[in-house]
């Protein structure tokens, strides 16, 4: 039987980190993925008409530039990220709607009387943001780089975080904006998860902008793929692995996977104090995704959203809020969030003959099996009436089937765990070094490790300095820029 140094389960973005990362260390690496294809949740595909691209989960790719993994892995030289005009928008009702651009200043002139309190609260982040990256994309229990950027960032979200959320606001349009960011993390709000994604996202919005990657998230993929095997690391797909034993010899094993797969797979290697505490873990509420194929652009009805990647829709900061609280009571929301992505404007690679793809998710309770079509389409039509009319052809996934297509979106929990503030602590359990775990050798490598969801690769990348540290004597970090 053929032995590597290191094998690593599953293809998605914090495999293929920790896969990439081994390889540039020098050893011998083989990734085993379930799927046909790698890359997990960032994979592009036709799912409505031929020559319609559609990203299959990932496509906001917020942490693009912001994350040190891509930094150092030079993202940005190996594919090309194309920013739209501005980063997000979001519509209220009556036709007005806040519009993030990239230009702080010109963010804040739009907001009317609530700019400048926008601006106090985000201009401190924005500054520093790539201090604000170093902080949200580490462990929470490690000191901080930057202590000054830290303290400040947490009494922001002190203030966001909790019933004082709208103290310094007076209008309806600058909280909305933060509300519909924060609702990237699919938990109950006011709370100091989400304003801790609100302050983060919306800051890279600003300072780095949200990048559209040409050609889908399966770049990025394809990207480390291709790093992997030109470092003579090895992709085998449709290789599902249900026990460690399957495996061939390596001195590490890197499992992209969440606590309750790590719990079956290496059942017999693991200690029952650490098996009980991986049971602990909580996942969270669910995310149901639905793609359109559509004729013309998206017909909104405040023009500046034609020039927004994403557009968060939803309503008031009441609005997501009660909408959020009820999916996490169990119940879908009768007005539900949702996350729009318009990709094609500024990738005419998505569409044929200079149509568009629409990109959409909403929040509902975990395991709902429940079509979100008519949910999403009767909200992007509350603010641009007439989008039915442009809709060529859908694609839906409900919640459940999200974890069919991907084992690490337990219920449809896009997210590998909840991401309350006391599980970004205890990710799965509470460790200065939470990737290894008690069994020799055995590291996980996912979403479910700090810093937790997004596609930034941070969780792969840390779990292999950890597996080099440990298992190989490797204390320098290797070289990951293109040579």
């Amino acid at each position: 039987m053929t032995s590597f140094d290191a094998i690593v389960v599953g293809a998605g973005p914090n495999g293929l980190a920790a896969a990439v990362t081994l390889a540039r260390a020098g050893l011998a690496v083989q990734v085993l993925e379930r799927n046909a294809t790698p890359g997990g949740g960032a994979r592009t595909a036709e799912l409505t008409l031929p020559a319609f691209q559609h990203d299959v989960c990932s496509a906001v790719h917020a942490m693009a530039l912001a994350s040190r993994f891509f930094r150092e892995f030079q993202l940005e030289r190996r594919i090309e990220l194309r920013l739209p005009p501005a980063s997000f928008g979001h519509p209220l009702d009556g036709g007005r709607a806040g519009i993030a651009y990239r230009d702080l200043d010109r963010t804040i002139a739009g907001l009317g009387r609530d700019g400048a309190a926008y601006g106090s609260l985000l201009r401190p982040l924005v500054e520093h943001a790539d201090e604000v990256a170093s902080f949200t994309g580490s462990h929470l229990l490690r000191v901080p780089d930057h202590p000054l950027t830290a303290a400040r960032f947490g009494l922001a979200a002190l203030e966001q975080g909790s019933p004082l959320w709208n103290a310094r606001f007076t209008d309806e349009v600058a909280p909305a904006m933060l509300t519909g960011v924060a609702a990237h993390a699919i938990r109950p709000m006011p709370s100091l998860s989400t304003a801790g994604a609100a302050l983060s996202l919306t800051a890279f919005a600003h300072a780095r902008g949200w990048p559209i990657p040409v050609g889908g998230s399966q770049a990025i993929i394809d990207a480390m793929v291709a790093d992997l095997l030109a470092h003579g690391g090895e992709l085998v797909t449709d290789a599902e692995v249900t026990d460690l034993e399957e495996l061939p010899p390596a001195r590490a094993v890197l499992l992209d996977v969440t606590p309750s797969a790590l719990s079956r797979i290496a059942r017999r290697r693991l200690p029952a104090h650490y098996l009980r505490a991986l049971g602990r873990f909580a996942y969270g509420d669910a995310a149901a995704k639905v793609d359109f194929a559509l004729s013309a652009p998206v017909p909104w009805r405040h023009p500046a959203l034609h020039d927004a990647g994403t557009v968060h829709l939803g309503g008031t900061r009441a609005e997501i809020a009660s909408a959020e609280r009820e999916v996490h009571r169990g119940r879908h929301a009768d007005s539900p969030y949702v996350l729009a992505s318009q990709p094609s404007i500024v990738d005419e690679s998505r569409a044929p003959d200079g149509r568009q793809v629409l990109w959409a998710y909403t929040h509902v309770p975990a395991g709902s099996t429940i079509d979100q079509t008519e949910a999403v389409t009767r909200q992007v039509e509350r603010f641009a009436p007439g989008f039915r009319d442009v809709v060529l052809a859908s694609s839906s996934i409900t919640a459940i089937e999200m974890q069919h297509h991907n084992p690490n979106y337990v219920l449809g929990d896009i997210a590998a765990g909840a991401a309350s503030f006391g599980q970004l602590v205890r990710r799965p359990v509470v460790s200065t070094e939470p990737w290894r775990t008690p069994a020799r050798g055995v590291y996980l490598a996912s979403a479910s490790t700090p810093p937790g969801p997004g596609v930034h690769g941070l969780a792969g990348w840390y779990a292999a300095l950890s597996a080099l540290r440990h298992e190989f004597g490797v204390r320098t970090r290797p070289n990951l820029s293109i040579e």
